[in-house]
């Protein structure tokens, strides 16, 4: 979404170019019909890291809590990359699966729709 600046004629600088973030890049990943994380959450990731490690070591430090999180069934899961459907390739890169600074990731869950089927 653009930004329209206060000031005419502004032009500061970019503060979340990728360049700012050391290697990484911005990643927001977000889990629908699971209100208990309402928005997307943001993580600086480097792109060179295998989507396997994303589901395997990130989401359940970040959705682990969460008593549906143990129940996924990874072969089922359903992606979303910036608004498309996709499938990713847990071998690959997050880069190589087409993650870019600061792409949406969604996962959604069928049969899982949060705490007593409530989205929460």
């Amino acid at each position: 979404m653009a930004v329209k600046a206060a000031y005419e004629n502004y032009s500061g600088p970019n503060a979340d170019a990728v360049e700012n973030f050391h290697g990484n890049q911005v990643v927001y990943i977000g889990w629908d019909e699971h209100m208990m994380f309402p928005f997307a959450g943001v993580f600086p990731l480097p792109p060179q890291m295998p989507f396997g490690a994303l589901v395997k070591d990130l989401l359940p430090s970040v959705y682990g809590a969460h008593p549906d999180f143990a129940r996924i069934d990874w072969a089922a899961t359903e992606w979303s990359l910036d608004g498309a459907r996709f499938t990713p390739d847990m071998d690959r890169s997050i880069a190589e699966n087409g993650v870019a600074h600061k792409s949406l990731l969604r996962l959604a869950t069928p049969g899982l729709n949060g705490i007593g089927n409530t989205g929460f």
